[in-house]
């Protein structure tokens, strides 16, 4: 039996074993399961992989896409300069086990971006400073496209407060994207703080999320005009790209 799955906490959001097992049935994809692996602490990661001698993969979400990278024996020169990762291909051998890191939301990120791109999305705020941020904000510079990142707290003075933003700010960013995990299921009534009612049809409003497909923050740019885009289409990019990894393709 091939083992992969998903570690994380906690994991009653993802979508992410659904997605593997109906591709695994699609594709008749035999003796190969992925399971998913809620990890209260980080530092149970070592104990699960010695557990499972048939795990030969993992994804990585919240909390952990920073947090992984020193149980990492080798990372990825992309995952390396973006500072987190979401993949992990395990190499067994008499000589023990070893793990390299990647980062295939950058890539699921970029293409499901680029087709919604029109001219006058040049500059953009990223919601939230976490793992996933740093995937979109690499993604971004790829693109050529100006960014500021907005959080609850200031990490550098580029960066902007929730309370900071006004209209002009976003009517100069029409690119806004969601990288937090404010709204997923369960707790969707939650949307990120800003100023919705200065939204317009200009507007890109991307969320991260996909559980719920339309988030509030989703629901309410719509409201105003804007065009949305959820990450159902991100995450089975990345998945298709995690295991192009697992697989050597």
């Amino acid at each position: 039996m091939r083992l992969f799955g998903l570690i994380g906490y906690p994991l009653s959001h993802s979508f992410s074993a659904k997605y593997f097992a109906k591709k695994f049935e699609t594709e008749d994809i035999s003796d190969t399961d992925y399971q998913l692996f809620p990890l209260e602490d980080i530092y149970m990661l070592p104990s699960l992989i010695h557990r499972l001698p048939d795990l030969q993969g993992f994804n990585v979400t919240i909390p952990y896409k920073s947090a992984i990278l020193p149980f990492l024996d080798f990372i990825d020169s992309e995952a390396l300069a973006i500072g987190a990762v979401n993949c992990v291909k395990i190499l067994r051998s008499d000589s023990g086990i070893k793990l390299t890191g990647y980062n295939t939301d950058v890539y699921g990120f970029r293409q499901s971006l680029i087709p919604l791109l029109k001219p006058h999305h040049r500059d953009a705020l990223v919601l939230g400073a976490g793992g996933a941020s740093k995937a979109v904000c690499y993604a971004l510079r790829e693109l050529g496209i100006f960014f500021t990142i907005v959080s609850r707290s200031k990490q550098d003075e580029k960066q902007l407060l929730y309370s900071e933003l006004n209209q002009n700010i976003i009517n100069d960013n029409l690119l806004i994207i969601n990288t937090s995990p404010v709204g997923t299921y369960p707790e969707t009534q939650l949307y990120p703080d800003i100023p919705y009612q200065f939204l317009g049809n200009k507007h890109l409003l991307f969320d991260l999320i996909y559980n719920p497909a339309e988030t509030r923050f989703l629901q309410k740019g719509r409201e105003s005009g804007a065009s949305i885009i959820n990450g159902s289409q991100m995450l089975e990019l990345q998945a298709e790209k995690s295991w192009e990894i697992w697989n050597g393709l």
